[in-house]
């Protein structure tokens, strides 16, 4: 009987192992949202916001459930007008979205009465399918930077939707989606760096000499590496620097003041630590005071007289430090480790070109999340609103963390 019961759920599952994992980070999660709603002078924000994740969850494996059912082909015939769908969604949130909780200064909320969600989750996925649908039926090779050019296309529509919200971390994980799917299709890394390149530029460019150093070396680099790449590649490439380099001044004075300090934070969190710097001290401080076991599920002083912000969403990895330490933070990234192994795993065993492609681009998108969000707790990379997969408290991407996970699972068993 528990053979039978065990094959079953093999079975409904797809792939045990995974769902099991992913399962335990989700009560996981649910478990550090209901200890960081516990605060001496109680919050109205994170207060029951671990019960509406359980809420979530169950409507997360109900429809797992249903894309065990499905067939594979619907996912690849509904790929286009499913991302369609999205980006109108993310359009109608630019005049009608609003915002939520601790993200109440970003429009991205899309409020139908009986709950809200945010269609840019739903713009996650369903790029991720028409960027692999795409990717899958193409007749060429990905040998040139030409080739990206559509896919680039795919990617950058409902990036820049949610960047006017504006939601910058969300329009992160677009990025993983795109250089996991490009990488899987066989787009050599000496192509994706050349892709990347013009971020870089962006970056450099706050110094004029670095950034001119900087180009007078990818000019040497890309003449030494002249007969990998075509001329008009490598004229797009420094063109795109160039422009990205010069962008840098009006793009600066365009931000936001709390976007400024943000990054000026991030270069030295003492320059502001009342304002924009606070949210990293005190993590640091959260992280820095759980020591190597912690100071007790639910007995976090950082936690619990609110000195952290966002506890239970973005930086509730801060929460997991104080309060179970190096050994919980460590034992946390294991488990997202074994989770993206599994992951890939899958991808290598598929002989269907679809499902490897669909697989990555998921990998991708949450390689962007964990790194980022456990980043920024510890000022590795600037604060910017994103979650923590699995674990962060949010409903529409649990669900959609959920959905993905079913679509994971489905593709690989149809091939």
């Amino acid at each position: 009987m528990t053979l039978k019961l065990w094959k079953a759920f093999c079975t409904w599952s797809g792939e045990p192992r995974l769902f099991l994992a992913v399962s335990l980070m989700t009560i996981f999660g649910i478990l550090m949202i209901y200890s960081a709603g516990v605060l001496n002078i109680p919050s109205v924000v994170s207060q029951g916001a671990w019960f509406r994740q359980i809420i979530w969850w169950v409507l997360a494996l109900t429809a797992f459930s249903l894309l065990q059912k499905m067939r594979v082909r619907w996912l690849e015939w509904f790929a286009y007008p499913l991302y369609g769908f999205s980006c109108f969604l993310l359009l109608a949130t630019l005049f009608f979205g609003s915002g939520s909780g601790t993200a109440a200064g970003v429009n991205s909320f899309l409020d139908l009465g009986v709950f809200r969600f945010q269609p840019a989750e739903i713009a996650k996925v369903t790029t991720i399918l028409a960027l692999a649908k795409y990717i899958s039926v193409y007749t060429g090779d990905f040998h040139n930077l030409r080739a990206v050019v559509v896919p680039s296309v795919f990617v950058s529509l409902p990036l820049v939707l949610v960047l006017l919200q504006p939601d910058l971390g969300t329009s992160l994980a677009f990025i993983g989606i795109l250089f996991g799917i490009l990488f899987w299709a066989g787009t050599p890394v000496f192509h994706l760096t050349l892709l990347a390149s013009p971020g870089l530029a962006l970056i450099l460019s706050y110094d004029s000499r670095i950034w001119a150093a900087y180009f007078v070396f990818l000019i040497a680099f890309l003449y030494w590496y002249r007969r990998r790449v075509y001329l008009l590649d490598s004229v797009t490439v420094l063109l795109a620097n160039l422009v990205a380099g010069t962008i840098s001044t009006p793009l600066w004075n365009s931000l936001a003041d709390y976007q400024k300090n943000r990054i000026l934070v991030f270069l030295d969190p003492s320059v502001d630590p009342r304002g924009a710097g606070y949210h990293v001290i005190q993590s640091m401080v959260a992280i820095g005071s759980g020591g190597i076991t912690g100071k007790g599920f639910m007995e976090g002083t950082q936690k619990r007289f609110n000195f952290l912000p966002e506890q239970h969403t973005d930086f509730i990895f801060s929460v997991i430090g104080e309060e179970l330490g190096f050994l919980g933070t460590l034992s946390t990234l294991v488990l997202f480790g074994f989770i993206l192994f599994t992951l890939l795993k899958m991808a290598e065993k598929t002989a269907d070109t679809f499902a490897g492609l669909v697989i990555f681009g998921i990998l991708g998108a949450w390689i962007v999340h964990v790194f980022v969000n456990v980043g920024m707790t510890i000022n590795v990379v600037p604060v910017t609103g994103i979650p923590l997969p699995f674990i962060s408290y949010g409903g529409s991407f649990l669900f959609m963390s959920w959905v993905a996970i079913g679509m994971a699972t489905r593709v690989v068993q149809e091939d």
